[in-house]
C-alpha cells in the first residue's frame, strides 16, 4: 500500500527521436524541466536504440544533479512508452513483464519513445520507487478498416506520439467549451518524427505509423516510399536488414540528403536560398498536407479543427503551408512544442492520491487479428 503524503515529486522521462525531455513535478507544480537536444550523428553511435539507456540514463542523472533534485528523492517515475504489445489508453505500472516486452520490441515498432519505459523502470528500480508510463505510442483505438493491408497476415498497427496528441486533442475542446469524447479532430504531431491522426468523438481510429516509413518523411524517418523501388534500392546498395530498419526510424528524411537531423540548420539553408534544403522543406510540408487530406476523408469531412503540435510547428513557414492546402477542411489551430510531460504527471498524480487506479499489462495486444484473415 502506497502511504499517503500531501506532496509528491514526480519525473517525467519523454525520450524523442532527437532530444530527451526531462520534467519535474511537485503535485502539478513544475520545478524544473530541460530538454537535451541529440543530433543524429551521436545518437547514430549505437547500433540499437536500447543501447542509448547508460547514456540517456546518465544524461537524466546529470540533470538533476545540476538542478539540486537528487534521484533518490524522486517518489515516481513516470515514462513516455512503447514498442510493447498494443495497450489500452489510460495510465500503467511499469512492471517487469512490460519491461522485458519493451526491451524485446515485440510490438514490433522500435520508436525512442520505448526508452522512457525502460528508463523510467530503470530509476524505479534503483531507489525503490514504483514507475508508470501513460497512452504509450502503441495505445490501440483504431477501427476494424484502418488494420487491413492487401496482403493476407500483414496488419497496419498503431503507432502515433498518442500522449501528445490525446492531450492536445481533450485541451483544445476544452478551450471550445465542450467535451473530447463530442469532437472530430485532426491532429498532427511535427517534429523529428510526424504523425497525423483521425480522433473520431475520443477514439484515434487511423492515422500513419510514423517510425514505420508511413506518412511524410521527417527529419530522421523515411516516410513513405515506393516499395519495388525501394527493394531495387536495397539490392543495388547491398543493404541488410538492419540498415532499412535504420533508415526507416533514424537515418532517413533530413538525415539522408544533409546527414544532420536539426532542423534549425536545414531552415537557416532554406533561408539563405539553398535550392535542395528549400526542396526538401516544402516537399516534407507538401507530404504532411497530403496527410492530412487523407484523413478527413477517415471522418467523412465532419472535421471540428486540425491542430497542430510538435517543436518544428516554431517554424511558420510550416503552418503557413499548411493553413494554405488544409485551412478549407477545418480552422486550424497551434499548440507549438508539445503537452506531453503534464499528460503524464497529472493522471499520475491521481493514482498515487487513490483517485483512480493503473492499469496492468497483460503481456496481450489490444488486437490480435481477423479470423481467416
Amino acid at each position: 500500500m502506497t502511504p499517503a503524503k500531501d506532496k509528491w515529486k514526480i519525473l517525467v522521462i519523454n525520450p524523442g527521436s532527437t532530444s530527451t525531455k526531462v520534467s519535474l513535478f511537485e503535485n502539478k507544480t513544475l520545478l524544473f524541466e530541460e530538454s537535451i537536444f541529440h543530433d543524429a550523428p551521436e545518437l547514430l553511435k549505437y547500433d540499437h536504440v536500447n543501447k542509448q539507456i547508460p547514456f540517456r540514463y546518465r544524461v537524466i542523472t546529470e540533470m538533476l544533479r545540476e538542478h539540486g533534485e537528487p534521484p533518490e528523492d524522486i517518489d515516481v517515475f513516470v515514462g513516455r512508452g512503447g514498442s510493447a504489445y498494443s495497450q489500452p489508453g489510460g495510465v500503467t505500472k511499469v512492471d517487469k513483464r512490460l519491461y522485458d516486452d519493451t526491451v524485446a520490441a515485440v510490438g514490433g515498432s522500435e520508436h525512442p519513445a520505448k526508452l522512457g519505459v525502460m528508463l523510467a523502470y530503470e530509476f524505479a528500480q534503483e531507489y525503490g520507487r514504483n514507475a508508470y508510463t501513460l497512452n504509450p505510442t502503441n495505445t490501440d483505438e483504431f477501427c476494424d478498416e484502418a488494420r487491413l493491408t492487401g496482403i493476407k497476415g500483414l496488419y497496419r498497427v498503431s503507432h502515433s506520439h498518442v500522449l501528445n496528441q490525446k492531450a492536445v486533442a481533450e485541451a483544445h475542446a476544452e478551450r471550445m467549451g465542450r467535451k473530447y469524447e463530442d469532437m472530430n479532430f485532426i491532429v498532427c504531431h511535427i517534429d523529428g518524427g510526424i504523425t497525423v491522426s483521425a480522433h473520431d468523438h475520443g477514439r484515434m481510429i487511423d492515422g500513419n505509423m510514423g517510425a514505420d516509413a508511413e506518412g511524410p518523411f521527417t527529419p530522421t524517418r523515411i516516410g513513405t516510399v515506393p516499395l519495388p523501388d525501394l527493394l531495387d534500392y536495397i539490392k543495388a546498395h547491398d543493404l541488410t536488414y538492419e540498415d532499412i530498419r535504420l533508415m526507416c526510424t533514424r537515418a532517413g528524411g533530413f538525415v539522408s540528403y544533409f546527414g544532420t537531423s536539426d532542423s534549425d540548420v536545414v531552415h537557416k539553408w532554406k533561408e539563405e536560398g539553398d535550392p535542395r534544403a528549400t526542396l526538401v522543406w516544402d516537399t516534407m510540408i507538401y507530404q504532411i498536407c497530403k496527410l492530412i487530406g487523407e484523413m478527413s476523408t477517415v471522418l467523412k469531412g465532419k472535421v471540428d479543427g486540425i491542430l497542430l503540435t510538435g517543436g518544428l510547428v516554431r517554424f511558420k513557414d510550416i503552418v503557413d503551408g499548411i493553413k494554405d492546402r488544409c485551412e478549407w477542411i477545418a480552422p486550424v489551430s497551434l499548440y507549438p512544442g508539445e503537452m506531453e510531460q503534464e499528460a503524464m504527471a497529472y493522471p499520475v498524480l491521481k493514482v498515487l492520491r487513490g483517485e483512480k487506479e493503473a492499469l496492468t499489462y497483460t503481456g496481450r495486444p489490444v488486437w490480435e487479428g481477423f479470423e481467416g484473415l
